[in-house]
């Protein structure tokens, strides 16, 4: 099976194609690979295409007024991005940064659209995907307005974990590793502070920290320090 289907193929969109449908949505797309650290796209191009994750891990981003970096989101393989050319054929507003060597399908808008038009199951899987990421967003700027910077910690460390959680013997471990300063640019404070309030909840036996990695040892306190259930992973 050419790598294009099977990546379209098992994304929770286009499960229940047909495979004419899905040969010809294939015949429409683009692979590229981007090397760690390049841009996917960036702001201010045209927003004609959808972008599936294939392999890699990517950031979306945004630039605020100081230049200073805004993480909205990570985005891992399988995973689409990208998803607001199907509404607005414009500039991209934010800019997507690979993390890592990524390959990502690109996929035609107007493809989409007419899926959405001609499938009732295509438009109700993106529209709740599009909805659960800014439930994400919005809980995150939520948090920036009206919480403590450790607060603010807490409920990323908890959002990390049910997005990228494994069980392991020590707690909730993350599968992504993010350094100081990529956390510092997800919950909209500073490196120093970040590696100030780790260290308290290390000292406290909340989470075990080392290089780019974290544990959240005491998963369950955590969550109700800040008035949350426990996070329900993904894996």
């Amino acid at each position: 099976m050419p790598q294009q289907i099977w990546h379209l193929k098992n994304n929770e969109l286009f499960t229940k194609l047909k495979p004419e449908r899905l040969a010809h949505l294939e015949s429409r797309c683009r692979s590229r690979s981007f090397a760690a650290h390049s841009p996917v796209y960036l702001p201010s191009q045209s927003a004609d295409s959808v972008f599936l994750l294939a392999s890699g891990l990517v950031k979306v981003c945004n630039l605020t007024n100081d230049g200073k970096q805004s993480i909205l989101a990570f985005v891992e393989p399988g995973e689409m991005f990208g998803e607001l050319a199907i509404f607005e054929s414009e500039q991209r507003d934010e800019y997507v940064e690979a993390v890592e060597k990524s390959t990502v399908v690109m996929i035609p808008a107007s493809e989409l659209q007419e899926l959405m038009a001609a499938n009732h199951d295509v438009s109700i899987a993106l529209t709740r995907m599009i909805g659960l990421r800014r439930h994400r967003v919005e809980r995150r700027l939520k948090n920036l307005l009206f919480l403590s910077n450790r607060d603010r910690l807490v409920h990323l460390l908890l959002d990390l974990a049910e997005q990228f959680g494994i069980r392991d013997t020590d707690g909730i471990r993350l599968r992504i590793k993010l350094a100081h300063q990529e956390i510092a640019n997800l919950m909209g404070s500073t490196r120093e502070t970040v590696t100030i309030l780790l260290g308290q909840l290390k000292s406290e036996g909340m989470v075990d920290v080392g290089r780019q990695r974290i544990v959240l040892v005491q998963a369950e306190q955590l969550a109700m320090s800040v008035h949350r259930k426990m996070p329900s992973l993904n894996s």
